[in-house]
This record gives C-alpha cells, structure tokens and sequence, in this order.
C-alpha cells in the first residue's frame, strides 16, 4: 500500500487507490458529477493547497531561490493545525491502502505536490 504523486487529469495508474485533489479550486468547465470519471479527483482536499497568495507566488517563480522562499512559506502552512493532522491522516492511511495526491501543474518539479510528497515521507508514509 502507498501514497502516489500524480498530475490530476492525467489518466490514473492500475491499483493507484483514491484519488486526491490538493488544489485551491476544482476544475473550470467540468461538472462536479464528472470530476472523478475524468480523472480529476474522488475527494477534493484543498487544506493541503497553498494559500491563493501562495499559489500566485509559485506561478511567478521564476528561479531556484523564489521556488525555495515558495517552499519555505508552504512547508509553514502545512504545518498548521488542520493540514499537519491531515498529513498524519494520509501517512497513517497509506500503510493499509493505496491513495493518490494531485495537482493540475505540468511538471512536479515546480509544483506543490513536490513538497506535499517530501512532507509525507519525512512522516514514514508508504509511497509510490
């Protein structure tokens, strides 16, 4: 059992488990009833989105030292209250299940996801 990093929309793998959105907001042009069917997500979780000020921020990075101040103010809100309980949620979870986490962002490089996957490591969580 693991937890995997994907791209939401992106076709979901053999075996991946629930699906769950970590974004701010759900997909634009897509009915609600249609968001798992389209490979989007099964549960929407925003409390492990960055905050909307974040999310401009990480869109304008433009070099390695705006992503690292990025990472920094991110990992901070992750470790608030609601969004640390829900990490050890996820990391308690993937050792009995499979689950998947996701992002609408092209490359994991330079995306939130990057860093909600190094979070749920450091916890001991199963990963894939």
């Amino acid at each position: 059992m693991s937890i995997h990093v994907v791209r939401l929309g992106s076709p979901r793998a053999k075996g991946e488990g629930l699906r769950l959105g970590t974004v701010r907001r759900p997909p634009r042009g897509v009915p609600k009833a249609e968001f798992a069917s389209r490979d989007y997500y099964d549960v929407w979780l925003p409390v492990l989105s960055p905050s909307a000020e974040l999310v401009v921020e990480a869109q304008a990075a433009a070099d390695d030292k705006a992503w690292a101040a990025f990472v920094r103010k991110f990992k901070a809100e992750m470790k608030q209250p609601a969004a640390s309980q829900t990490l050890d949620l996820l990391t308690a979870l993937s050792r009995t299940t499979n689950l998947a986490v996701g992002c609408y962002c092209e490359s994991e490089e330079r995306c939130h996801r990057s860093v909600l996957r190094e979070l749920l490591a450091e916890r001991g969580a199963a990963m894939g």
